[in-house]
């Protein structure tokens, strides 16, 4: 039987695709052309480090949280047995949201889709035993990352690591929550400001610390093109250079330490092309606007997760080969750092044999497939090429249009961002519904399933034992100093003193998370985004 085969070739984003390109075809994808030039030199299309993985292979982590503190910290011990290098830390929701356990807004979510995290003895029993001046973690956290980074600093010299000592990331990245994520809690021009106020402070006592992860990937996520995740996320990471330097803060303190975060979909030449584009398009941005000093303040260093939207719960084993696609993607484009999802992870949380199997993919990639021994692989490849300016030339073209509207802050104060995805994701849903875009399992490849994975089973009554420590630990603490402590929160967020040294005397003395965010809200407020979006 022949398939009949498609009229129209396109990416998975909708770039038009010819037949075969040439030199001639890399030249007509824009106005001008660049030279490649190596990688570890300007524009780092070709990467950030001249020898790549040669000397370092990128950092190997598994995104893990559920259920208590303690649990999680067997997942993360198991994982580092096994060979990863990195801890990447998944919340749950109340904790994403700035609640305390105990909160009637927490009930039936606590626990759920990440570890929960009340209190410092919680980030204590997170940590227990691992060696923090040693593994680098990544927290993705966003409008209570202040807090959620105050208590990992304060476990940290329990153990008698300094903060100057401590290594990882916060994503602190709360303009694409606004956008696209939706666990936002104070207006923008106070979340800003948290986030100014960290990475003054880092700059000055956490310098390993790499005090935001621009996102792209909960945008991509959210049904966007590759292109405009490029656009979306760049353009918001600019709005945060342009908030830290209006506030006094010079582009080389906290340049070197920001830090991206992208999606890896099932477009392994699109894929691999979008992170040179972005390479590329970020030198040039922060080289013309800001003349930094400092090299590393134009280089753009990342972190990929692979497409968690593009798994599918029907045949869910046909989820390593697609993961495993991305993952390759990611290392041809460069990554320094990769998640793998699990096989399971659109029926539930990863299991311990699926997650393995997850981290396996990686050394495998690393080890056996060669895609690490040279540098930019894909590199001189006319459809590569071709693509990379393509990608570059667009979103350049977005991030104006946003700069046209004000910037990324006003463009999604007026909806402008939150649109182009919806329409994208339309557009997407469509082709597969119409059958122009085939996913094996869902449209194409379909048959009976006669059974499932294991799936992983949380434990119904962390709920409880999080209350009864919250409840333990306020009999137990001095309210008045702690009170005290909030008190000192609520004058400095009216004022213009840094939140943050203030933050960690709180946790230590043993203010709550929720008790904390409250704090600021009596002075912030919330926001709550237009009807519409």
């Amino acid at each position: 039987m022949v398939t009949e085969r498609k009229e129209q070739w396109n990416t998975l984003s909708g770039l038009n695709l010819p037949l075969q390109s040439t030199s001639e075809t890399v030249r007509q994808a824009s106005s001008e052309q660049t030279e490649l030039g190596s990688a570890g030199s300007p524009p780092y299309t070709r990467g950030i480090h001249s020898t790549m993985y040669r000397s370092r292979l990128w950092t190997m982590r598994q995104y893990a949280g559920f259920s208590s503190a303690s649990a999680t910290n067997e997942r993360f011990k198991l994982l580092l047995e096994r060979g990863q290098k990195g801890l990447s830390v998944a919340f749950d929701l109340p904790t994403q949201l700035g609640l305390d356990a105990d909160d009637e807004m927490s009930y039936g979510e606590v626990g759920k889709v990440g570890v929960s995290i009340s209190q410092l003895d919680d980030m204590r029993e997170l940590l227990q035993g691992i060696p923090l001046d040693k593994v680098s973690t990544s927290m993705t956290i966003n409008a209570p990352a202040m807090v959620l980074l105050a208590m990992y600093i304060a476990v940290a010299e329990e153990q008698g690591v300094a903060s100057s000592e401590v290594l990882g990331t916060i994503q602190n990245d709360i303009l694409k929550e606004y956008i696209a994520r939706g666990t936002y809690v104070f207006p923008p021009k106070q979340s800003m400001r948290l986030i100014t106020d960290i990475f003054e402070y880092c700059a000055a006592e956490v310098p390993r610390w790499n005090t935001i992860s621009i996102s792209g990937y909960h945008i991509r996520e959210a049904g966007s093109t590759a292109v405009q995740e490029v656009a979306f996320t760049l353009a918001n990471a600019l709005e945060y250079v342009d908030a830290a330097i209006e506030s006094g803060l010079d582009i080389d303190t906290f340049g070197p330490r920001l830090s991206f975060f992208f999606n890896c979909h099932n477009d392994f030449f699109e894929e691999a092309s979008k992170f040179r584009a972005a390479r590329t398009l970020w030198y040039e941005l922060i080289s013309e606007r800001y003349q930094p000093k400092n090299p590393k303040s134009a280089m753009l260093r990342f972190h990929t997760q692979v497409a968690g939207v593009s798994l599918t719960a029907q045949q869910p084993l046909n989820n390593v080969a697609r993961v495993t696609i991305q993952a390759l993607a990611a290392v041809c484009g460069g990554t320094q750092s990769l998640h793998t999802n699990s096989y399971d992870e659109a029926l539930g949380l990863p299991t311990e044999k699926s997650a393995t199997v997850a981290l396996r993919t990686q050394q495998i990639i690393a080890e056996e497939s060669g895609a690490a021994d040279v540098v930019d692989p894909l590199g001189g490849s006319y459809h590569v090429e071709q693509l990379t300016k393509r990608i570059h030339d667009e979103a350049l073209a977005q991030i104006k249009t946003i700069e046209s509207l004000g910037g990324a802050m006003k463009a999604i104060e007026q909806g402008w961002q939150q649109r182009e995805i919806h329409n994208a994701a339309y557009a997407h849903l469509n082709d597969v519904e119409a059958g122009s875009r085939l996913i094996v399992g869902v449209n194409h490849g379909v048959m009976e399933e006669t059974s499932t994975p294991e799936v992983l089973k949380l434990d119904p009554t962390v709920g409880e034992a999080q209350c009864k420590k919250l409840n333990a630990l306020r009999s137990n603490r001095d309210e008045q100093d702690c009170e005290g402590h909030l008190g000192k929160i609520r004058a400095a967020a009216a004022g213009e003193k840094n939140l943050f040294p203030l933050v960690i005397e709180a946790v230590k003395a043993g203010c709550t998370l929720g008790e904390i965010m409250q704090a600021m809200k009596d002075v912030f407020g919330t926001w709550m985004a237009p009807s519409g979006f």
